[in-house]
């Protein structure tokens, strides 16, 4: 019985997590509840989403209702936040970096 070569380790996913694995070290998006999104380089997370985010923006779109018109108005405030703690029970959404195909 002729044994296979053990092939190197590829970076791959299989669970949800390899996913966030892979994007460490990386900036990523996370959408989180009460219409906030972040962007920031991911550098550590835990089996709860809880992570922790380097050069983070945030983004906050709130809605107001125009008093003469009753037309919606959506306005977004920005901040930079250096180091951000991301509680994980508030993300919705994380998506990593978009990868250019080269070649």
């Amino acid at each position: 019985m002729a044994e296979e070569a053990e092939q190197p380790t590829v970076a791959t996913v299989e669970e949800p997590f390899d996913l966030v694995r892979l994007s460490l070290d990386e900036k990523i998006y996370v959408k989180m509840r009460n219409d906030r999104e972040l962007r920031g380089r991911l550098h550590a997370y835990d089996q709860h989403l809880n992570m922790i985010l380097g050069d983070a923006e945030e983004t906050v779109t709130t809605v107001e209702i125009d008093d003469e018109t009753y037309e919606e108005i959506y306005k977004s405030t920005k901040r930079t936040i250096p180091m951000l703690f991301v509680r994980g029970d508030g993300v919705i959404l994380i998506s990593p970096p978009m990868r250019a195909n080269v070649g």
